[in-house]
């Protein structure tokens, strides 16, 4: 792997750091951050430049909160200091790390995410036999048990400039002995990192041809059951030597039973959100939120639930049904637009049988 040096100097150069300022408040252009370091801005640019060059830069302690959705987390809020001072950084390194990061990993890069990652995985499973296995597994606690000391040894695979590497892992440190701030924008180019091991050695080693991940949910598709049982035996041994990672849970299964994967529930011929999602979604349609239920139906787009939700917010909230973007309203068709009499669809684990597509929304 090509080593890079001599990067320091690109990174905290005072062109760099206003580029990277321009990219820090595109979402905090309304926070009390943003408007006190804009108040002064060529001063503090200035002030990073001469911090970093004469090595007295320190991080700012963080801004901590819980969030409960989908599950617990702690949140770690850098100061909008750090956030350019993680910019710059990301800017400079990102390309560097993927273009050797494989197709197949979907989270947290430019071209990909959680649509790309079904559309493969549904392309995946008309690719293999029905009768084939599928693998699926998760890490448990991922970003709250990465050894540092490993994240360190692989970014310096990458890169050789000594002084960069460590203003980096400035930004990995956490209050515990392992683990990475979740909330920095440098934590989710450390997962992808980290996991990029694993994708090589599911690739290279166990030469799966159909793989794919998302952050710490990850896929193997066509398998012999015998295949699925050896793979994930030496998956566990591999996390556990090299990466110090165990597994949350595992799923072992034919490929005609679909999958539950980034947030869609996906057969050969048909996708559907999860039911936490439309769980989700009613509550916003009740309540009135059109963020939400526009995001929502974002999420829906290529699946056979998005006709439900806009049916449901139709009937249930016309009002805000109506405050809709044209472009979405067009996208739905009526009920009445709908042709009469019973409509032959494929259920996702069988073969032709006349049913009502909409039973197997909350299937």
């Amino acid at each position: 792997m090509k080593r890079h040096g001599n990067l320091y100097p690109q990174v905290i150069s005072r062109a760099a750091l206003y580029q990277a300022y321009l990219d820090a408040r595109k979402t905090k252009r309304a926070t009390r951050a943003c408007f006190q370091f804009e108040r002064r801005l060529a001063a503090q640019i200035e002030n990073l430049h001469q911090t970093l060059s004469d090595g007295s830069y320190q991080p700012k302690p963080y801004y901590k909160f819980m969030v409960y959705e989908p599950k617990p987390r702690e949140i770690s809020a850098p100061a909008f200091r750090d956030r350019v001072v993680q910019h710059a950084i990301y800017n400079l390194i990102r390309p560097l790390f993927d273009a050797v990061f494989i197709e197949q990993s979907y989270a947290c890069r430019l071209g990909k995410g959680t649509h790309a990652a079904s559309d493969y995985a549904q392309a995946a499973l008309n690719r293999v036999p029905a009768d084939s296995y599928i693998l699926q597994l998760d890490i448990r606690r991922y970003y709250y048990r990465l050894d540092r000391a490993v994240l360190q040894r692989l970014i310096e695979r990458k890169i050789k400039d000594r002084r960069l590497v460590a203003l980096i892992m400035q930004f990995a440190i956490t209050d515990d002995y392992r683990g990475v701030p979740i909330g920095n924008l440098l934590s989710q180019l450390f997962g992808l990192i980290y996991l990029d091991a694993l994708d090589r050695f599911v690739k290279r080693e166990l030469k799966v041809k159909h793989y794919a991940r998302y952050v710490d949910d990850f896929v193997l598709f066509g398998l012999s059951r015998e295949q699925a049982i050896s793979h994930k035996a030496r998956i566990v041994e591999f996390l556990d030597k090299e990466l110090h990672l165990e597994l949350s849970k595992s799923s072992i299964h034919k490929a005609h039973r679909g999958l539950n994967f980034v947030g869609y529930r996906t057969w050969r011929t048909r996708r559907f959100v999860r039911k936490r999602n439309l769980y989700n979604y009613r509550q916003s349609v009740k309540r009135g939120r059109l963020e939400s239920v526009i995001s929502s139906l974002g999420h829906a787009r290529q699946t056979a639930s998005r006709q439900y939700m806009l049916n449901y917010l139709q009937e249930n909230n016309h009002e805000l049904y109506r405050q809709l973007p044209q472009k979405i309203q067009s996208l739905h068709r009526h009920p009445a637009q709908r042709p009469r009499g019973r409509q032959r669809a494929v259920h996702p684990g069988r073969r032709n049988l006349c049913v009502d597509p909409g039973r197997y929304l909350f299937a």
